[in-house]
């Protein structure tokens, strides 16, 4: 029962996350939204394979978490830079 209104709370942040993704004024409130929506995801893969049984529900959730992090980075470093071949390092011109 506890884990059922475990799994309730996540989506209804779940839900708040796709709202902000969706009104959200900047791009940077836009990707913070679907950082916490890919969180969520994986709290929810958890709890479901938890209550389901399966642990190899986790080893999804730990590859959406590393998925998570170096699509952030990816979405960052091309807003900061406007490419992602840039080497970084130093910061862009303004022009």
């Amino acid at each position: 029962m506890i884990l059922a209104v475990a799994c309730l709370a996540v989506l209804v942040a779940l839900a708040l996350g796709v709202v902000r993704a969706l009104r959200g004024p900047t791009v940077f409130d836009r990707l913070l939204a679907a950082n916490a929506i890919g969180t969520g995801a994986i709290m929810l893969l958890a709890l479901v394979g938890f209550l389901t049984g399966r642990p190899e529900f986790l080893d999804i959730g730990i590859l959406y978490a590393l998925l998570n992090i170096i699509g952030t980075l990816a979405v960052l470093k091309y807003f900061r830079y406007g490419s992602l071949s840039h080497p970084g390092g130093e910061e862009p011109e303004e022009s």
